[in-house]
């Protein structure tokens, strides 16, 4: 069993960044990729961006790439999210999970956590 605890949302105003968190515990030793998708009110969850676990290799969104970089730090099991130039359509909650590939057609390891709130005002 993994639990994933996300971090960091708030309200920004936009062109603001903010940095997103993720921690995993638990049995995290198959963990090929993490990754980080969204879902804003009223739409389905969207991939955002992940990384393998351990290259380091990197996919994004057309939406957000230039302007997000996500990260990993291996010996604390976190994930992070960098965002800056932060937009309006950016608004929604943010979750992260563990998958068996990189990119928008993963399928999740877990159970989605709560997630963190991300507010853009425009």
């Amino acid at each position: 069993q993994v639990q994933l605890v996300e971090s960091g949302g708030g309200l920004v105003q936009a062109g603001g960044s903010l940095r997103l968190s993720c921690v995993a515990s638990g049995r995290t030793f198959s963990t090929y990729a993490m990754g980080w998708f969204r879902q804003a009110p009223g739409k389905e969850r969207e991939f955002v961006a992940s990384i393998a676990w351990t290259s380091g290799d990197t996919i994004y969104a057309d939406s957000v790439k230039g302007r997000f970089t996500i990260s990993r730090d291996r010996a604390k099991q976190r994930t992070y999210l960098q965002m800056n130039d932060l937009k309006h359509e950016d608004t929604a909650v943010y979750y992260c999970n563990r998958f068996s590939q990189l990119g928008a057609t993963a399928t999740p390891y877990d159970l989605w956590g709560q997630g963190t709130q991300v507010t853009v005002s425009s």
